[in-house]
């Protein structure tokens, strides 16, 4: 991810300049006020009356501060807007680059041998719903059958209640970032004390960009949720794995952290990108330092996102020198079309396998609607495959030129 990127922006707040009242210095002015009927006003060098001349109420020393706020107001306004359309044209322009990355890149995966789970539909009670840094929310939802089938990298179609007098009328596609399966109440040993039975959750990480998700935010910790899932084809380490490299941009480091967890599991050594905009930014230090994944920082802040930049640092990490920098036995991507470029880049220099999860706009999340097409090519009298069912999780190979 190249370091100009960033859809920020600062907003700039100038101060209103103090204007110096003038000092009462000339002797005649009093009684230059007074010659024209009015009361003396010491210091006020006739401003009262010019005030009144113009049919306003006496404003005392005034100078055409309400104008000039009203400037300054103005011209924050206009600033504001600018900032705001040359972030526009960023996140198009960001956009077009991610959909000419994915150009020929991407391929339904052959089948699997491990059936998917069953999807199904649950009223879910919202356990923690806090925000995480500066731009997200984490929502942990009690889900035990959802909790202990969903694959690494599956999803779940959340349906919003309304908000504000606001409906929802489409539920919203979520990656599951974390799962922990019930656990059953334990009693005490010689080993340790006692536990508690403790339910099934599967967390989830959001970020509030539109109606949708405000409305989601609104949702208290007490309240329910309807979800369906899990959903979609999600990640699957090849046989014989024994290393792998996880990339993750914003929230599509939800997309592949229940790999990491699966990696932690099977005792696959695992380093994983964390990528965004600034170091307040990145998700999954945590996650990571759970499952003891090594984790490299990547942030438009200090440039260490640009790809060419990452590309280097990544050949470099895994350069084969020593038992330790080996070059890994597969990549997994989500968050961004240049990032899962680069992911196929640096597979075809490795001779391995990649996987990208992509990122869709979904109304069923079930292959209903057929409105989430993929980019891959077919034949035009074939209906093409589907981010929902065919994915979200493609391979992911350079186009042969």
């Amino acid at each position: 991810m190249s370091a100009d990127v960033s859809l920020g922006f600062e907003r700039n707040h100038p101060l209103v300049e103090p204007v110096e009242t003038p000092r009462d210095v000339s002797p005649g002015l009093d009684k230059l006020d007074q010659r024209d009927g009015g009361e003396p006003q010491v210091g006020s060098l006739g401003l009262d009356k010019l005030d009144q001349r113009g049919g306003g109420e006496p404003q005392v020393g005034s100078l055409g501060l309400d104008k000039l706020d009203q400037r300054k107001g103005l011209d924050q306004r206009k600033r504001a807007d600018a900032a705001r359309r040359a972030a526009a044209a960023q996140a198009r322009a960001f956009a077009e680059a991610d959909e000419r990355a994915l150009d020929g890149l991407v391929s339904v995966r052959p089948r699997s041998a491990v059936p998917r789970p069953q999807p199904v539909w649950d009223d879910a009670e919202v356990l923690v719903h806090e925000p995480v840094g500066e731009r997200y929310r984490r929502l942990v939802l009690a889900c035990d059958t959802i909790a202990r089938t969903a694959q690494a990298g599956q999803f779940l179609m959340i349906t919003v209640p309304p908000s504000g007098g606001d409906t929802i009328l489409l539920p919203r596609p979520m990656a599951i970032h974390r799962r922990r399966p019930a656990t059953p109440a334990r009693p005490a040993t010689a080993h340790g004390p006692a536990t508690a039975a403790t339910p099934g959750t599967v967390e989830l990480i959001y970020g509030t960009v539109g109606r949708g998700t405000r409305a989601l935010a609104a949702v208290p910790v007490g309240g329910n949720l309807q979800l369906t899932g899990p959903l979609g084809r999600g990640f699957e380490f090849p046989a014989a794995t024994r290393t792998a490299l996880l990339i993750g941009r914003g929230v599509g480091v939800c997309g592949v952290m229940g790999a990491a967890e699966d990696a932690a599991a099977a005792g696959i050594r695992t380093t994983m990108v964390l990528s965004g905009r600034n170091p307040q930014q990145l998700l999954g230090r945590t996650d990571c330092a759970e499952l003891g994944v090594t984790v490299l920082e990547a942030t438009d802040h200090d440039g260490s996102s640009d790809l060419a930049a990452l590309k280097t640092r990544l050949l470099t990490e895994f350069d084969g020198t020593t038992p330790g920098r080996t070059p890994p036995d597969v990549v997994m991507v989500c968050g961004a079309g240049v990032l899962a470029r680069l992911a196929a880049e640096l597979g075809a220099d490795w001779g391995v396998t990649v996987q990208a999860s992509l990122e869709a706009h979904m109304a069923c999340g079930l292959g209903y609607c057929h409105g989430c097409a993929a980019p891959v090519s077919t034949d035009p009298s074939v209906e093409g495959p589907l981010v929902c069912a065919d994915g979200p999780v493609f391979d992911a190979v350079l186009p042969v030129v």
